[in-house]
C-alpha cells in the first residue's frame, strides 16, 4: 500500500505539494530526534565499529547516501557521522556523496530555469551531504541535476567528466566510475527506492526498451569553481516511468548473488552494496529475464 501510495504521488502531485510533504516529514523526524536526544546517543566508535561491521574498508571508495535521522540522535551530527566515514576508508579511501540540487522532480526543477553553480547550489540530499558538500577539500562534478561531491586521493577521477554528458548515468559519469574502480554503495538509513541512483547506470549500459528519459533536452547553466558561466545539453527522468519504479523488489535478487549486504548503522537499517557487482547484477537479470527497477519480475 505504501508503494503505491508513493507512486500516486509521484505521478500526480504537482512539485509545490510535492515539497510540502518532504517538509513535514523532515519536521516529523527532528520531533522524534529530539525525543531520542533524552536518551543515549550514539557515540562516535559505535559508528565506527558499525561501519566496520557493515564491511568498509581502510582504501575503499564508498558512494554514500544517507539520513541522518534514521541514524538516531548521533553525538556531533553530520559531522561526527563524516569523520567517522573518514577514519574507516583512510587516506588511501575515497567518499562520495550524491549532491543533487532538486527537492522533487528533476524536470520540474530544470523547468524553473535555474543556474547551477558548483560552489554555491546546496544539495537537497540531506544534512550530511551538505555539511559535506561545504566542507573544505571536497570537489563536486560539474552537473546541472545529478552532480556527485568527492574527497579523497581519487575525487577529481571521480567527478572530472560528469559535465557536458547527454545523460547522468553514462560511462563517463561518477556513479559509473565508481563500478569500474569496484568501489561500494552505502545506504545508510535509506532504502533502494528513491536512492539509490546507481540503479540508473544500467539504463545507460544498455538498448533500454523503456522511454525512462524525457523526450525534452534541457539546456542548463552552470556556474564551474572559477565562477566562469557555462551550458549544456542533459536529458532528464521520465516522471511518468519515475512513478513506476519499485526498486526495492530488487533486494532479494542482490542479496542472492552476495552483492548487498544489511546491517545497521547507529539505529538506521542500512545496506552495503559492491558496486561492481551490483552492476553486472542488473545486466545478467535484464538480459535473461528482462528485470529492471521497473519490472522487477521480469518480462519472460
Amino acid at each position: 500500500m505504501k508503494q503505491i501510495l508513493i507512486a500516486w504521488a509521484l505521478r500526480h502531485l504537482p512539485e509545490s505539494l510535492l515539497a510540502k510533504a518532504m517538509n513535514i516529514r523532515k519536521s516529523l523526524r527532528r520531533k522524534t530526534l529530539q525525543l531520542q536526544s533524552k536518551r543515549q546517543p550514539i557515540r562516535f566508535e559505535q559508528i565506527i565499529e558499525d561501519l566496520r561491521k557493515i564491511g568498509i574498508q581502510n582504501g575503499d571508495s564508498v558512494l554514500v547516501h544517507s539520513s541522518l535521522s534514521k541514524i538516531g540522535y548521533v553525538e556531533g551530527g553530520a559531522p561526527m557521522i563524516i569523520r567517522a566515514l573518514r577514519a574507516v576508508v583512510g587516506e588511501r579511501g575515497t567518499i562520495l556523496m550524491p549532491s543533487f540540487p532538486a527537492t522533487g522532480r528533476n524536470k520540474d526543477y530544470l523547468e524553473t530555469q535555474p543556474i547551477f553553480d558548483v560552489l554555491k547550489t546546496p544539495s537537497n540530499m540531506g544534512i550530511i551531504s551538505e555539511v559535506f558538500r561545504k566542507t573544505p577539500g571536497v570537489l563536486r562534478s560539474l552537473h546541472p541535476t545529478d552532480p556527485v561531491c568527492a574527497e579523497g586521493p581519487l575525487a577529481s577521477y571521480y567527478i572530472n567528466t560528469h559535465f557536458g554528458q547527454p545523460t547522468p548515468y553514462n560511462a563517463f559519469s561518477p556513479f559509473r566510475k565508481l563500478i569500474d574502480k569496484k568501489g561500494k554503495i552505502l545506504m545508510l538509513g535509506t532504502s533502494l527506492n528513491g536512492a539509490c541512483t546507481s540503479l540508473h547506470t544500467l539504463e545507460d549500459a544498455v538498448d533500454f526498451p523503456y522511454a525512462v528519459y524525457d523526450s525534452k533536452l534541457f539546456q542548463a547553466q552552470l556556474i564551474d569553481d572559477t565562477g566562469t558561466f557555462l551550458s549544456m545539453e542533459t536529458r532528464v527522468h521520465n516522471p511518468e516511468y519515475s512513478a513506476l519504479r519499485n526498486a526495492d523488489a530488487l533486494l532479494p535478487l542482490f542479496e542472492q548473488h552476495g552483492v548487498l549486504k544489511k546491517g545497521t548503522i547507529g539505529k538506521a537499517r542500512s545496506f552495503l552494496i559492491d558496486a561492481a557487482g551490483f552492476f553486472q547484477t542488473m545486466i545478467n537479470a535484464f538480459e535473461e529475464k528482462g528485470v529492471t527497477m521497473y519490472t522487477p519480475t521480469g518480462t519472460r
